[in-house]
């Protein structure tokens, strides 16, 4: 009562709520397995409500290419290939992912935006690595999509030599100032038979094992 209180100090209230795009990784006791992302694109989507149903439309309408060459709410930029055409193809970077080897078997995804590519490369990385789902969903992130031609990265991925190294060599470097995604994952160890599951502590979710 006689010191204000910071407000990052407060519980909860750096977790970051989902807004447009979340995912989901689920594995059952018979090894059926769901790895799912849903979009409904931007914030309030398209803001229509289907009467009587509360379902929001999405407007994944902006993941088609309006002209080649333009970017994108995301920057992505598409081509004649993602017109606005019939059996033409929208551009998504949403990628939802099962690993699977001899030992064992990894789901994975995330929201994200045009990021969610390089976050789900990172996780498959580090699963390459023997390493656990914990580590996947945490790992610092980094992302380039080629246009812009610059890496966006999360605020102290980088340490100071690592960032000289990398603009020596030419690369433009740009912190978004945030944190991003919300991975959810799971991984099974086939030969011990054991389950290990993580929620990304970024965002808001629930990892559990029953």
């Amino acid at each position: 009562m006689q010191k204000a209180t910071s407000s990052q100090s407060l519980t909860g209230l750096n977790e970051q709520e989902g807004h447009d795009t979340t995912h989901f990784s689920i594995l059952d006791k018979q090894g059926n397995r769901v790895s799912a992302t849903l979009s409904i694109n931007y914030p309030f989507g398209s803001a229509f409500v289907v009467p009587g149903t509360g379902v929001l439309l999405n407007d994944e309408m902006d993941d088609f290419s309006i002209k080649p060459g333009v970017p994108n709410v995301y920057g992505l930029v598409g081509g004649a290939a993602n017109a606005i055409e019939p059996r033409k193809r929208m551009l998504s970077s949403m990628s939802p992912t099962f690993i699977e080897t001899e030992d064992m078997v990894g789901l994975l995804g995330t929201p994200g935006g045009s990021r969610i590519i390089s976050m789900v490369l990172l996780g498959i990385l580090e699963a390459s690595e023997k390493r656990g789902p914990l580590s996947w969903v945490n790992l610092p992130r980094y992302h380039h999509q080629y246009l812009p031609d610059v890496i966006q990265h999360e605020p102290n991925t980088f340490n100071e030599e690592l960032k000289n190294e990398l603009e020596k060599k030419g690369h433009q470097l740009k912190s978004v100032g945030r944190q991003y995604g919300n991975m959810q994952a799971i991984l099974w160890d086939k030969k011990m038979n054991i389950i290990n599951a993580a929620s990304d502590s970024r965002g808001e979710g629930l990892a559990a094992v029953q």
